[in-house]
């Protein structure tokens, strides 16, 4: 069946024990929301802080799009988008990268920390891409490279330049750096579970029997739409001050 037909609709009834597609349907909306709630309030704050804005609702927005495509696919599927998913996070986690540029650039950010960030995000999500769809045998190579790559990520922006920018600021700047930093920490390390569970490796006995689909499901709505939380709570207390 097209995935182009019924856009807006499910092309066929979900189940009722369907607990997969659920999430894929709750995920469609919830960014949904976000998207319009991100984007009506760009006119309720300064509007050096209105560019942060947009990129938060574009982030959801684009997942938003994405998971129209994902819930129909596995509705007339069964089986894992793997393809949207990766197209949606190539165009999403390097946006969040930009944001934490966006948040420092007044404390003096330049563009070399934001591209760093993207191009470690992109070796990340294409090595994660070929070990789970293209080299499943070499699966644990491929993870450990992608994981390789969010280490530093998470160093930089925990104990780099980030960092020190950050405290430089010090106050509302400070306290949603730290936050972000805590939804890369913790939030993005949902996705190497859905990885580990979607690929064969030593951790099949652990993970094996987890549907990776609710896993990536569950980790980008808490980290696609908390980024984009933590910036409209910044940018509202920057401009009530």
């Amino acid at each position: 069946m097209n995935l182009s037909i019924n856009f807006l609709f499910m092309t066929k009834e979900m189940a009722a024990n369907d607990y997969v597609g659920f999430t894929f349907f709750i995920g469609c909306m919830a960014m949904m929301a976000a998207s319009v709630f991100f984007f009506l309030s760009m006119g309720s704050v300064d509007k050096k802080w209105r560019t942060s804005l947009l990129v938060s609702g574009l982030i959801t927005f684009i997942a938003a799009v994405h998971y129209l495509y994902m819930r129909d696919y596995w509705a007339d599927f069964g089986t894992s988008p793997t393809f949207f998913r990766y197209v949606d996070w190539i165009l999403t986690v390097p946006l969040m990268c930009v944001e934490f540029y966006l948040i420092l650039k007044l404390a003096g950010a330049k563009k070399s920390m934001m591209w760093r960030l993207i191009f470690l995000s992109v070796i990340m999500l294409v090595t994660g891409y070929i070990g789970e769809a293209m080299d499943q045998a070499n699966a644990q190579l491929w993870g450990l490279v992608s994981g390789a790559a969010y280490f530093v990520i998470a160093y930089d922006i925990w104990l780099g330049s980030a960092k020190k920018l950050a405290v430089a600021a010090g106050g509302a700047t400070l306290k949603a750096h730290k936050a972000l930093c805590w939804f890369v920490l913790v939030g993005w390390a949902i996705y190497p579970i859905g990885y580990m569970a979607g690929t064969p490796g030593w951790y099949d006995g652990i993970f094996g029997g987890l549907d990776l689909n609710v896993i990536y499901n569950i980790g980008d709505a808490i980290n696609k739409i908390g980024f984009g939380l933590v910036v409209y709570s910044l940018a509202v207390s920057s401009s009530e001050k």
